[in-house]
């Protein structure tokens, strides 16, 4: 009887068309491959084999099963990027703060239900610097026979984007930890993890990755930034997309030629295919307007190439919008603004509880190992708080209640009031050091505004927040008012998101309602500036009742 069950599940799960399918399950094998990029090879972490990784398809309210195997030399953790995992911390990923990692040669079973989302997310890899192979879309499509809020595409395509180095990252990244000084940048950008028509020394021919479309159909490109470090600008010579959703969550359409998606960002557009024929070049290309940051200034390529053209046509090119072009990049943003509609509504928080003021940015602390960096090494903080990793996790340690691993003291301000966005700063570079946490009520409502600091450099800061949605209800450059500021915040139809970029030399206001119990990661998605310290958490008390509380550990949660 159970065998025959089992084959009916199965049945079930291959022909989801007849009958739908509401637990998927996935085996991720954490395996090395063999790769070759920019003439060069190197064995990469990937899961089953492929670089980017495999997809993984469910439905809105779906529950899903990911079965982990760690068979690689490397501690190794998957987040759900984006997946709200409602009473489900256990399942989120990041190392030290809501799991132990998985050790080589063991298992865990990440399982989570997918509640009142639907669209494109990512997972990747949550521990050290794995993530750059170690990374893939999340599908989420609406429950069966609910439509989408726009015209129905032809086709939908996945397009990942994201960094090489020639080098192991976590070679790159442990000798600028031992040196004190900023890591490498990486050799090229990719578009579904091929570089296209790089321009590298000794290295003529490179592998491009080909869109292919028909004239006239419509295609909904699902487009991930999985780069670690830089935020990117994505064109397509000739066209222009009809932005949709970002974050799995839907927006109010919007055309425009240039797309800027942050790291952990994803967005879906329409592409309408409205050429007779040819190709057309694709780019990807970084967007960093601070000026003494270095960058991957190489350009991803790929081609959009139309049925039936003929291999010896030229390719239409485009140029990528200058590596500063602040304005391009505010355009896009503002642009961006949720739907709220009768079914998709934008429920803002209009009173708040909790009113917090971040500050996020660089500072230097003592290092006296740190040769190359004079005795110094570069940190990054939030309200002046590098934050240091623990060796327990933090749920863990919230859940059975043990002592000495974090304290619940983390300001909601800035030490000190100063000039936040003046080169110089008038202010220390000093960081203080902890593992802190801030702590909410269940259902308290939260408002924290990021202002980036001049104190080493401005710089942008991708800022994403777990377990969560948040509206971005306003930003804007220079110091935030208190004040006047918030005479210009957005209460009616604010974009809803995960992951926010907060402005070079600026600010940006969020809001969110703390309705999941747990511990949850705020951090910067730049993996340089969360390695560095830019991070922090928020814990979050149960409610009433097992409705409104974490659930149990699994049995199968890693130790530490």
């Amino acid at each position: 009887m159970d065998s025959w069950v089992r084959m009916l599940f199965l049945i079930v799960c291959i022909v989801p068309v007849l009958v739908e399918c509401k637990v998927r399950h996935y085996k991720f094998h954490v395996v090395l491959k063999n790769t070759t990029r920019l003439c060069s090879s190197k064995a990469i972490v990937t899961v089953n084999r492929k670089f980017p990784g495999p997809t993984l398809y469910a439905r809105e309210d779906d529950t899903v099963l990911v079965k982990v195997r760690n068979l690689v030399n490397h501690n190794v953790t998957i987040h759900w990027h984006g997946i709200r995992q409602l009473r489900t911390g256990w399942a989120d990923g990041p190392a030290y703060i809501t799991q132990c990692p998985i050790l080589p040669g063991q298992s865990y079973l990440y399982n989570f239900t997918i509640t009142g989302q639907r669209g494109t997310l990512l997972w990747h890899a949550h521990v050290n610097w794995l993530r750059s192979t170690l990374h893939g879309a999340i599908v989420i499509l609406p429950k069966r026979g609910v439509a989408y809020p726009f015209p129905k595409p032809d086709k939908e395509l996945v397009v990942i984007l994201g960094e090489w180095w020639k080098s192991d990252t976590e070679d790159v990244i442990n000798e600028a930890l031992k040196s004190g000084l900023a890591p490498n940048v990486s050799d090229a950008h990719t578009i579904n993890g091929l570089p296209g028509i790089a321009s590298v020394a000794n290295c003529p021919t490179q592998d491009v990755y080909k869109l292919p479309v028909e004239s006239g159909k419509t295609y909904l490109l699902r487009i991930i930034n999985a780069a670690l470090n830089e935020e990117l600008f994505f064109k397509i010579a000739g066209h222009s997309f009809t932005v949709v959703e970002v974050d799995a969550s839907y927006v109010k359409p919007f055309k425009t030629d240039t797309l800027l998606i942050s790291p952990g960002q994803t967005t879906n557009a329409l592409l309408t295919a409205d050429k007779n024929s040819g190709k057309y070049t694709i780019v990807a290309s970084t967007f960093m307007d601070a000026p003494v940051v270095a960058i991957d200034n190489l350009t991803a390529t790929a081609t959009l190439q139309y049925a039936d053209t003929l291999a010896s046509t030229p390719t239409i090119l485009t140029t990528p919008p200058p590596r500063n072009a602040t304005q391009v990049a505010t355009n896009f943003t503002k642009s961006l603004k949720s739907l709220n509609s009768k079914k998709y509504p934008a429920n803002v928080p209009i009173k708040v509880g909790h009113s917090l003021f971040f500050t996020v940015g660089l500072g230097i602390n003592p290092c006296p190992s740190c040769t190359a960096g004079n005795g110094s090494r570069v940190v990054a903080a939030v309200n002046n708080v590098t934050f240091v990793m623990p060796t327990t996790a933090l749920l863990q340690a919230h859940y059975f209640n043990i002592k000495e691993v974090f304290t619940t003291d983390f300001p909601g301000n800035p030490s000190q009031v100063y000039n936040y966005t003046a080169t110089p700063a008038s202010t220390s570079s000093q960081t203080t050091n902890g593992t802190k946490l801030y702590r909410l009520e269940f259902n308290s409502t939260v408002q924290v505004v990021l202002q980036d600091t001049g104190v080493i450099a401005p710089e942008s800061h991708p800022v994403h927040l777990h377990g969560f949605n948040f509206f971005v209800i306003g930003s804007g450059v220079g110091n935030f008012d208190p004040k006047t500021d918030p005479n210009s915040f957005n209460l009616l139809d604010p974009v809803e998101r995960n992951t926010i970029g907060v402005p070079t030399g600026g600010w940006v206001a969020i809001r969110f309602k703390a309705d999941n119990p747990g511990v949850w990661f705020l951090h910067c998605h730049f993996e340089v500036h969360t390695t560095w310290g830019l991070k922090m958490a928020f814990l979050v008390d149960n409610g009433k009742g097992p409705n409104e509380s974490l659930i149990p550990p699994p049995k199968d949660l890693p130790k530490c």
